[in-house]
C-alpha cells in the first residue's frame, strides 16, 4: 500500500512538472502558403518557383472589368510589398542564395505573370448576393500559371488564395510559391460577421479595415448592428434629429456618404452589407428624438418607457418612412429587422395596451408581438425586401412568410434549428461564435469545432441552413481592440463555413496554418492577436 501511494505521488509530481516544461522555439511553427480557409480540393508538392517582386505581374485574359482591375492592382501590392515584412531584402538578382536555388531539384524557376480568366462578361457595377458564385481554380505549374473562374467572385476569392499560397523562404529572403493545382467552393452561402456599432461607435476607419480583413478570410456578409438603446448613431436624412439627439455625441455618426463608402468598400472584396435595425425592443435611443413611438411605461413603471408602441397609426407611419429610407440607402435585398429580447414588463403594467389587447382579442404578449412583427414584414415586403429576425420571433410563436430567414443565437440550437428548418425556413447559425464570451489565448478553437450541421443527417433539412455568423457585440469593444478581440478567432468561423466537413482533423496542423495566417494578416496591417501561445512571424 505504500509502494502505491508513493507511485501516485510520484506520477502526479511529474505530471505537474511537465506542465512547465517547454521546448525552445515557436510553440506551433507556421505552415508555408497553406491557403486559409482550406480549399475543397488542393494539390500541392515541394517543387517551387521564386517569384520576383519587381517583376511580377497579374494579367487578365478574355473578360475583365474595372472591379477586377481593382483588385488586381490590390493584390499586386499585397504579394510584392504589402505582405512581405522586408520586401526590400527580396531580390532575386544578385542573391547570395541564387546559386542554392539552382542546384535545387525541386527548383522550377522564376514566376513573372500570373494570368486571370473569367469566363463571362462583367461590367464592374455587380453587387453581391445570396446567390453569387465563389468558385475558382488556380494551377500553378511549368507549363501554367492561371486563376480560373466563371464570376468575379470567383475571381477574387482566387486572388486571395493565390495571394497566400506566395510565402517567404529563405529566413525571409525569397518569395516562393509551390506547384500547385486548387479546386475550391465554399460550403455555405452565407458567411457573416456582425459588428455592433452602438454600445460602442466604431470609427469608419475601424469598420473598413474589418471588412478588409474579412475578405482576407473569404467572409462574405457584413452584418451592421448600426444602432441599440445605448446611441442612434444612423444620420437619417427624413429623421435628421434622431441621431442629432440620439448618438453619443454629434461626431460619432454615420452619414450617407460613410454608409456608401462602406457598401463600395465591402463590393468591391465581395462582400454584402445587411443593416439590422432591431425592434420592438432595443428601441430606447429611438425615443430619445421620438418618444411618442414608444411604450410609455405605466404602474410601477411609470416614468420610464419600454418598447415600441404596437397600437397606434404613429408607429407605423414612422416605421415605413424610415424603413423606405433604410431600403433606398442599402444595396442589399435583405434588412434585419431584429425582434430579439422584447420585455414584456412594460407593456404589462400600461394600460393602454392592454385594453388594446382586449379590444383585438389579443391574448398574450407573443402574440402581441407577433402582430406587430408581421405588420413590419408586410411593410418589408411591400419595399421589395427579404426579412432576417432573431430566433425569438419563431420560436414565440409569430406567424412568419416562408422566406424570412431566422437567425438562431441561444443555447440548445440544435433543437431550434432543427424546429426552424422542419418548418421550411431557412436559417443562419451564430449560438457557438459569440465573439464578446472571450477567454484567454486559443478559444478559437470552440469556434472551430462547432458545425452548422450537425443537428441533423437530413440532407434537406442541412440545404436549409444558409450558413452562419460570428457576432462581436460592442459592450467591451471599441476602436481600440476590436480588431485583435476579432481576429484571428473569426478566421475558424470563416473556414467552419468555408471548408468542407472532416469528421477528424489534426488540430496540431490548424494550429500551424492559423499560426501562418494571422501573421500574414499582422503583415498586411491587421492587428490580429496570436493564436496559439510563444512564437513568432516574419
Amino acid at each position: 500500500m505504500e509502494k502505491l501511494i508513493i507511485f501516485l505521488l510520484t506520477l502526479i509530481y511529474v505530471t505537474f512538472v511537465q506542465c512547465y516544461i517547454e521546448k525552445p522555439g515557436p510553440r506551433y511553427p507556421p505552415t508555408k502558403g497553406e491557403i486559409w480557409p482550406k480549399p475543397s480540393y488542393q494539390i500541392k508538392n515541394e517543387s517551387f518557383f521564386l517569384l520576383d517582386p519587381q517583376t511580377f505581374e497579374i494579367k487578365t485574359t478574355r473578360y475583365t472589368c474595372s472591379l477586377i482591375k481593382d483588385a488586381i492592382v490590390n493584390y499586386e501590392y499585397l504579394i510584392t510589398k504589402g505582405g512581405v515584412s522586408d520586401s526590400n531584402k527580396i531580390k532575386l538578382q544578385k542573391n547570395k542564395l541564387e546559386k542554392t536555388w539552382l542546384q535545387d531539384p525541386a527548383y522550377l524557376g522564376v514566376f513573372n505573370k500570373l494570368e486571370v480568366r473569367l469566363d463571362m462578361p462583367c461590367d464592374g457595377n455587380e453587387y453581391p448576393s445570396e446567390n453569387m458564385m465563389e468558385a475558382y481554380t488556380i494551377r500553378v505549374s511549368e507549363h501554367e500559371k492561371l486563376i480560373n473562374s466563371s464570376s468575379v467572385w470567383g475571381i477574387l476569392r482566387g486572388l486571395e488564395s493565390f495571394s497566400q499560397m506566395v510565402y517567404i523562404g529563405d529566413k525571409g529572403l525569397s518569395l516562393r510559391i509551390n506547384r500547385t493545382f486548387v479546386e475550391d467552393i465554399p460550403r455555405f452561402s452565407h458567411r457573416g460577421l456582425l459588428l455592433d456599432t452602438s454600445r460602442h461607435f466604431l470609427p469608419l476607419e475601424s469598420i473598413l479595415l474589418t471588412i478588409t480583413a474579412m475578405s482576407y478570410n473569404k467572409m462574405n456578409v457584413f452584418h451592421w448592428h448600426i444602432v441599440d438603446d445605448h446611441s442612434f448613431p444612423y444620420s437619417s436624412k427624413k429623421f435628421p434629429e434622431l441621431s442629432e439627439k440620439g448618438a453619443y455625441t454629434p461626431y460619432q455618426v454615420y452619414s450617407y456618404a460613410d454608409i456608401q463608402t462602406i457598401i463600395e468598400h465591402a463590393r468591391l472584396k465581395g462582400i454584402r452589407v445587411i443593416p439590422e435595425f432591431d425592434t420592438p425592443g432595443h428601441t430606447r435611443s429611438w425615443g430619445v428624438a421620438h418618444p411618442e413611438i414608444l411604450t410609455a411605461c405605466g404602474g410601477e413603471l411609470t416614468g420610464n418607457y419600454g418598447p415600441i408602441d404596437p397600437t397606434t397609426n404613429t408607429t407605423y407611419e414612422f416605421l415605413n418612412d424610415l424603413f423606405t429610407e433604410i431600403h433606398e440607402t442599402f444595396a442589399d435585398r435583405y434588412i434585419h429587422i431584429g425582434g430579439d429580447e422584447v420585455g414584456f414588463e412594460c407593456w404589462g403594467n400600461t394600460s393602454k395596451i392592454v385594453d388594446y389587447m382586449k379590444e383585438k382579442g389579443i391574448t398574450s404578449f407573443e402574440d402581441l408581438e407577433s402582430f406587430y412583427i408581421k405588420k413590419v414584414i408586410d411593410m418589408i415586403d411591400s419595399l421589395q425586401y427579404q426579412s432576417i429576425v432573431w430566433e425569438e420571433v419563431f420560436t414565440n410563436g409569430v406567424e412568419l412568410p416562408k422566406n424570412t430567414v431566422i437567425q438562431v443565437w441561444k443555447d440548445f440550437w440544435n433543437i431550434t434549428l432543427l424546429n426552424v428548418t422542419s418548418s421550411n425556413r431557412h436559417a443562419i447559425l451564430s449560438s457557438c461564435w459569440y465573439l464578446d464570451n472571450i477567454k484567454s489565448g486559443g478559444d478559437w478553437l470552440k469556434f472551430y469545432d462547432c458545425d452548422p450541421h450537425s443537428f441533423t443527417d437530413d440532407p434537406i433539412l442541412r440545404s436549409l441552413v444558409k450558413g452562419g455568423e460570428a457576432c462581436m457585440w460592442g459592450e467591451v469593444v471599441n476602436q481600440y481592440n476590436v480588431i485583435s478581440r476579432v481576429w484571428p478567432r473569426t478566421s475558424a468561423v470563416a473556414e467552419k463555413l468555408w471548408s468542407q466537413w472532416e469528421d477528424k482533423y489534426d488540430e496540431d496542423e490548424v494550429k500551424r496554418r492559423l499560426e501562418e495566417h494571422t501573421c500574414r494578416m499582422n503583415r498586411r496591417g491587421i492587428a490580429a492577436q496570436p493564436p496559439n501561445g510563444p512564437g513568432f512571424c516574419y
